[in-house]
């Protein structure tokens, strides 16, 4: 039990890091710079396939490792940028939204039928959905935050500039991580009641 237990803990700790550095790729491939603050790049496809591909725990922890490797000073934020410095910027509700994304993506997946998580794209779509919404409402929020006069309104008319690439990037998301866990159906981190009463039913 105890070896089961430590293989599975050391798995876990791989596939974190891994994710963490898909997450890194994503941010550090060329931006697209459009009137605003804050550039656009693949770092939302990356976060949300943390949360469906690892469940919400472990997508959460993968995108808060990359968080904390970028603060810590390695060059992993959108156009090479690092440091604690980033997280005082308005893209900081970005940032900070990403584990958080991750995590609601993960959740919602987690309660999905194991055939459903295997193909079904929209279902996927909608949890992605889901992290997304939330990611661009701390996002807006950082926006309001750290740009002195810019209302909700304004952060809204910033912000939406991203939601049609962000869609784009979360159906990319639901098309890899269905591939994913068809080919790998018990990677994802299910400690959801729905996954509970599968077991029960087949003790």
């Amino acid at each position: 039990m105890k070896s089961n237990d430590s293989a599975r803990r050391s798995t876990d700790l791989a596939l974190v890091a891994g994710f963490a550095a898909l997450v890194a790729v994503c941010a550090v491939l060329p931006s697209i710079n459009l009137t605003g603050p804050v550039p656009i790049t693949l770092q939302t496809f990356g976060v949300l396939l943390c949360g469906a591909v690892l469940g919400a725990r472990r997508g959460f922890l993968a995108v808060l490792l990359y968080l904390v490797v970028g603060a810590a000073g390695l060059p992993v934020f959108a156009g090479g940028a690092a440091g604690l410095s980033e997280f005082t910027k308005p893209s900081m509700g970005y940032l900070i939204g990403f584990p958080l994304g991750a995590a609601l993506c993960g959740l919602v997946v987690e309660r999905l039928p194991r055939r459903t998580i295997q193909s079904s794209v929209p279902a996927i779509l909608l949890a992605g959905l889901a992290g997304t919404l939330l990611n661009h409402v701390l996002g807006m929020a950082g926006l309001v935050l750290r740009i002195d006069g810019l209302s909700w309104s304004g952060a809204f008319n910033i912000d939406k500039v991203f939601w049609i690439g962000d869609v784009l990037k979360a159906v990319a998301m639901a098309l890899v991580a269905t591939a994913v866990h068809r080919a790998f159906p018990d990677l994802l981190d299910r400690r959801a009641p729905v996954e509970a009463r599968e077991s029960s039913l087949t003790a």
